[in-house]
């Protein structure tokens, strides 16, 4: 099956049956979740830090054009070039350019959930170029030819036995002795393959967690050394960025760092951060003749100042994935696109249109832990609503979906009617049930009685009750 959005509740069916997939998902959840907690209680200020953030993130979206211009400005006076790209087809068509004036071959990328957005593997091959992930959990999807299921943790759904598979069976020709099936043993493996691509690349390609328009760097946080030989060892560097990662200052950048590995992985700082400023100047010993910068809005602009503004603070940590429990049980190929999980299910509406993410605003029980954990404050729940509503009003949702919230609306605003027959109603399921105190079926809840008994109510509403205690 094709992954994509429109299918999501089919692939979320698939999902919850991989028991491979569950076993992974389960192995992961509390890691994420129980470091990341330690690594909050470990620092006091982590509340303050947060406001700050916020902070930081609206005044630069409040001045985005002069903090994006200024960026370029340093680029260019440290011998970069920046590149602005409105689609991910100009995107994709710049970077090809790039390096076909390059004379390149052989290119090397490091993680980036931008180049995923845009597609930008898919076209650098079409256009005769070898492409080579080196991040290992892209490494690994790059080898099961699959999307990553994790924008911090790409390969978080594979186990250990398929990687030994995929090793085996793409590594053999280099005759590794014996089959690996060890950690250890599969990352060695990845190394010594990767060596030799590091060795041969002529252009490499990372991505941004930040760009600092003071000094006119980028900025990458990874905890392997991949990131470093992808943009210093190759003669030409690309990085491929959207334009809300822009943020003024280094100091604004040493606050985000401060949240982003906390959130992410519960770790104070990940091994490696990493600023790449402009091209080698003349007494540096290495690093690549050519620097751009290609940013991409591909959307943006247009969501700069409406109700989903606050989506655009994201910076990417992935703690709402790691705390949301539709993500936990079906992982994030369910979700069919680039970003899952409740900030993926906000922005990929955004960016592909409602019409075909109808579902993806859909697949939240709207709990708010997305929102409690997110370093940056973004509302997620209310932005999913905003989805919601968006789509009653533009009709798409299902036709019984609206009749149903129709009749739903009438008695709401009629409230002794809908006291009267909320009443009526849990009295009767109260008797029905009584004898088993749950249903295993009922009319039109066929799809929650199909995974999950209904309790039986238990005779009186929750307006009955609180109206007897303050009679009381």
């Amino acid at each position: 099956m094709k992954l994509t959005p429109a299918a999501f509740k089919s692939q979320a069916i698939i999902a919850l049956k991989n028991d491979s997939l569950q076993r992974a998902l389960a192995r992961t959840k509390s890691h994420f979740i129980d470091k990341r907690q330690a690594a909050i209680e470990n620092l006091p200020i982590f509340a303050r830090l947060r406001q700050r953030a916020v902070e930081i993130k609206e005044h630069t979206l409040a001045h985005l054009d002069f903090y994006l211009e200024y960026f370029e400005k340093q680029v260019h006076e440290q011998g970069g070039q920046v590149h602005w790209a409105d689609t991910p087809s100009s995107a994709c068509q710049q970077i090809i350019s790039i390096c076909q004036t390059a004379q390149a071959q052989q290119i090397i990328k490091g993680k980036s959930m931008i180049s995923e957005e845009i597609g930008l593997n898919n076209a650098l091959e079409q256009a005769g170029f070898t492409v080579t992930e080196t991040d290992l959990g892209e490494y690994i999807i790059q080898l099961a030819k699959e999307p990553p299921s994790h924008i911090i943790a790409p390969a978080v759904h594979k186990t250990k036995e398929e990687v030994a598979q995929l090793f085996y069976y793409h590594h053999h020709h280099y005759h590794f002795d014996p089959q690996a099936t060890a950690i250890p043993d599969l990352v060695n493996q990845a190394r010594q393959v990767l060596r030799d691509k590091f060795l041969a690349a002529d252009v490499g390609i990372t991505g941004a967690n930040f760009l600092i328009a003071e000094t006119g760097s980028t900025v990458i946080v990874t905890n392997e050394g991949n990131g470093d030989l992808t943009s210093t060892l190759p003669r030409v560097h690309i990085v491929v960025a959207s334009i809300e990662k822009v943020v003024p200052t280094l100091e604004d950048v040493t606050t985000l760092l401060r949240l982003l590995a906390r959130s992410a992985t519960g770790q104070e700082m990940t091994a490696y951060t990493t600023l790449s400023t402009g091209s080698r100047r003349t007494d540096d010993l290495d690093g690549p003749t050519e620097f751009h910068v290609v940013l991409v809005d591909n959307g943006r602009s247009q969501i700069l100042g409406s109700e989903f503004h606050d989506i655009l603070r994201c910076i990417r940590c992935g703690a709402c994935l790691n705390h949301c429990p539709v993500y936990g049980a079906v992982g994030g190929h369910a979700y069919g696109w680039v970003y899952p999980g409740p900030m993926g299910a906000v922005l990929t509406p955004l960016l592909l249109g409602l019409k075909t993410t109808l579902d993806l605003p859909n697949a939240s029980t709207l709990c708010g832990r997305c929102e409690e954990v997110c370093p940056v404050q973004i509302p997620l729940p209310r932005l999913l609503r905003y989805h919601r509503i968006r789509a009653h009003q533009a009709k798409l949702s299902p036709v019984m979906t609206r009749f149903v919230l129709g009749i739903w609306a009438f008695f709401a605003r009629h409230i002794t009617l809908y006291q009267w027959v909320t009443a009526v109603k849990i009295r009767l399921l109260g008797r029905l049930g009584q004898t088993k105190g749950r249903f295993r079926y009922l009319p039109f809840l066929g799809a929650w009685t199909a995974s999950r008994d209904m309790p039986a109510p238990q005779g009186e509403t929750f307006m009955a009750l609180w109206k007897k205690r303050q009679v009381k």
